[in-house]
C-alpha cells in the first residue's frame, strides 16, 4: 500500500466570473521514502491540490469530492480533531513564503519548540508545560536546528524571524516541518523567494534530509531543472489536471505530453551564447472559459482532429503516464538554433 494515494481528487470555487476547478480528477500515489515533483505553470493547481491533501482549503466545501489515503486512512472522511493531530505529526507542509507563515511575536526556539510539544508531548495549543518537558522540547529544536544547518542554533532559538536573513528563514520553516519526524513533508515552492545560491543549498539540505529521515517528499514548483535534481518521479499538471506523470529520466528524456514539451523547451540552455527562447505560444486558459477537450489544444503544436474530446490518462511506458491521443510523439524536444547577439 503507497503512503500516500489521492484518489479522483476535485475541488471547486464558485466566483462571480463562474466555477473554478483547480483539480480535476487527480489521482497520484507516493511511496514511503519516495519524492514526487508536481510541477507546471502559475495558476495549474498544484497548490490547491496540496493543500487539499491536508483539508487546508477554504472554504472546505471546496473539495467536492474524491479521497485522499494516508496510511489507509482517508483523510477528507475523519473528524476536524483527527486531521489535526495528523498535521505537523505525521504529514507536515512547508509553505513557500517563511515570512508570512512564521509568527512575528515569537521567538525562532519558541516556534519550533511548540511544534515538537504540541506533537511529542500533546500539549493543547498555547497550553503550559512543566520544567522537564520545556528542557526536551529546548534541545529538540536545538537538534533540529543543527540538522538544518542553521548557524549558532543556541543563538537563534531567542531570535525572531525578522533578525533572519530570508534563506535562514526558510531552514527554520524545514526545521518546524520536521521537528516531529513526519512520514510526509510536502514542499510547495519552498525556494520561490531564494537566490540561486541558497535555493541550491535549500535543495541539497532537503534532499540530505529526507535521506537521514526517510520521509518521502511531494515537491511543488515550477522549476523544471530543479525538480529533476530531487525527484524519483514527475506528475505535471496543466489547468487543473495532470497530463503527465512517470519517472523523472522518462518524463524529462522523452516528454509525450505537447504541454510538458513545451516546458522543456521553454528552459533556458545555459551555454554561454544568448540562445533565442522559446516560450510556450498564447497563455493560460481561464479557468472559467475551458474549451472543450483538451485545455491545452489553443497553445499545442499538436493540435488536431480529436482534441476537442476530454483526454484520459493512459500508459504509453513502466509507470509512464499521459493524457493525450496523439502519444507516443517520438520527435525529440529540441531547442531553436537561433542565437542573440551577446552583449558587450
Amino acid at each position: 500500500m503507497p503512503l500516500l494515494e489521492v484518489q479522483s481528487l476535485n475541488t471547486a470555487f464558485r466566483t462571480d466570473e463562474g466555477v473554478v476547478r483547480p483539480s480535476v480528477d487527480v489521482s497520484f500515489s507516493v511511496e514511503a521514502g519516495e519524492t514526487v515533483g508536481v510541477v507546471g505553470e502559475s495558476g495549474s493547481g498544484k497548490s490547491v491540490t496540496a493543500k487539499a491533501l491536508l483539508r487546508l482549503v477554504r472554504p472546505a466545501s471546496a473539495v467536492e469530492s474524491g479521497r485522499v489515503l494516508f496510511d489507509g486512512r482517508d483523510i477528507l472522511g475523519i473528524s476536524e480533531a483527527e486531521v489535526a493531530a495528523l498535521r505537523g505529526r505525521e504529514i507536515a507542509m512547508i509553505f513557500q513564503d517563511p515570512m508570512s507563515s512564521l509568527n512575528p511575536l515569537l521567538s525562532i526556539g519558541e516556534q519550533v519548540s511548540r511544534v515538537w510539544l504540541r506533537h511529542r508531548r500533546g500539549m493543547d495549543a498555547g497550553g503550559k508545560v512543566d520544567a522537564s518537558a520545556a528542557s526536551e522540547a529546548r534541545e529538540a529544536a536545538l537538534t533540529i536546528l543543527r540538522a538544518v544547518r542553521i548557524p549558532d542554533p543556541e543563538e537563534r532559538l531567542s531570535q525572531y524571524p525578522h533578525q533572519l536573513s530570508g534563506g535562514m528563514r526558510q531552514r527554520v520553516m524545514i526545521a518546524m516541518a520536521l521537528v516531529a519526524r513526519p512520514k510526509l513533508v510536502i514542499a510547495d515552492e519552498p525556494t520561490t523567494a531564494l537566490d540561486v545560491t541558497v535555493e541550491a543549498q535549500v535543495i541539497e539540505l532537503l534532499a540530505d534530509l529526507k535521506r537521514q529521515f526517510g520521509m518521502a517528499v511531494v515537491f511543488i514548483s515550477h522549476n523544471l531543472p530543479l525538480i529533476a535534481e530531487i525527484a524519483d518521479r514527475i506528475i505535471v499538471m496543466y489547468a487543473g489536471r495532470i497530463v503527465e506523470s512517470g519517472p523523472t529520466d522518462a518524463v524529462f528524456g522523452a516528454p509525450q505530453h505537447p504541454y510538458t514539451r513545451a516546458l522543456l523547451r521553454s528552459i533556458p540552455s545555459g551555454t554561454k551564447r544568448w540562445s533565442a527562447l522559446d516560450p510556450i505560444r498564447g497563455e493560460p486558459p481561464v479557468l472559467t472559459e475551458l474549451p472543450p477537450g483538451c485545455p491545452f489544444q489553443a497553445r499545442c503544436d499538436h493540435a488536431a482532429a480529436g482534441c476537442d474530446v476530454e483526454q484520459e490518462l493512459r500508459p504509453i511506458g513502466p509507470g509512464h503516464n499521459v493524457g493525450c491521443h496523439r502519444a507516443p510523439i517520438n520527435e525529440p524536444v529540441s531547442r531553436p538554433a537561433a542565437t542573440l547577439e551577446e552583449p558587450a
